[in-house]
């Protein structure tokens, strides 16, 4: 855990490479949930794009746009102190040109308090990664499976189990460190792989569903909390189950409504 109140950066996250020092990051899209994050002590919160599915209700990440990405950003940046605040770059804000990613990594910074941006992909955004780092913004790579490629890979599946998979990912993860990133995300992979790509490059690997020997995990915090009942992917656990204690809360608030039970006088001004 780090020293309370001592802010985590890009560059002390790096520093921390082949260090022990296991990086901590979790996800959050609100000024609370941030808040209780950054309180217990996590190292990064991640305002994923992954907001899509667990916030809006979407089966997929593509339809969020820039503009949600911004807004949540802000809310959750106000409420981190300590952590580091990275924000995922949305499909198709960057994908086209180099100069859309400039922009859109800009607006994640300016508007949304972003300290760094997450983007996908390996060889092919290498470029994009030269110039945003060039421009004094730091950048999380993400390899392996990556979301926004659902549509290219079938389906939420593995990555890397063929050589020919195995040879683009560890390849796409040296493209990014080369071209400037201080960490990079590795989904649902071998755990071999995940390994042989921790020790290979010089930048901290912070996994989900790659294994434990990557430099950091990763989890949404819908499934860490158990905010979902009914969903429980294989790479993830929970720590809590916060979904039934919350629908048993409502519950128990609608019999005391009913009931005439709520508000007592004691909640009640005179």
């Amino acid at each position: 855990m780090p020293a309370q109140g001592k802010k985590i950066t890009a560059v002390s996250l790096r520093e921390r490479k082949g260090q022990g020092d296991k990086i901590v990051a979790v996800t959050a899209y609100d000024v609370a949930f941030a808040r209780l994050a950054d309180r217990a002590g996590v190292d990064i919160v991640l305002v994923g794009d992954s907001l899509g599915m667990v916030v809006q209700g979407q089966s997929s990440t593509l339809p969020v746009t820039l503009d949600e990405m911004v807004y949540h950003s802000r809310a959750a940046a106000r409420g981190v102190s300590a952590a580091h605040l990275v924000v995922d770059m949305p499909f198709m804000s960057y994908q086209a040109s180099v100069e859309d990613g400039m922009h859109a990594a800009g607006r994640l910074m300016k508007e949304g308090g972003a300290e760094a941006v997450k983007l996908e992909g390996g060889e092919e955004v290498a470029e994009l990664v030269r110039r945003l780092v060039c421009a004094g913004i730091p950048v999380m790579g993400h390899v392996g499976m990556t979301p926004q490629s659902v549509h290219k890979f079938g389906g939420f599946k593995l990555q890397g189990r063929t050589e020919a998979q195995a040879r683009t990912i560890a390849a796409g993860a040296h493209a990014l460190a080369d071209a400037g990133v201080y960490a990079m995300v590795l989904e649902s992979i071998p755990a071999a792989l995940a390994e042989e790509i921790t020790a290979a490059v010089p930048v901290p690997t912070i996994g989900i569903g790659a294994g434990p020997c990557c430099d950091g995990q990763v989890l949404v915090m819908h499934d860490l909390l158990g905010l979902d009942p009914d969903w429980s992917p294989r790479f993830a656990r929970r720590y809590a189950e916060l979904g039934r204690a919350a629908e048993k809360a409502f519950a128990g608030y609608a019999a005391d409504v009913r009931a005439g039970r709520f508000p007592s006088k004691k909640e009640s001004f005179s």
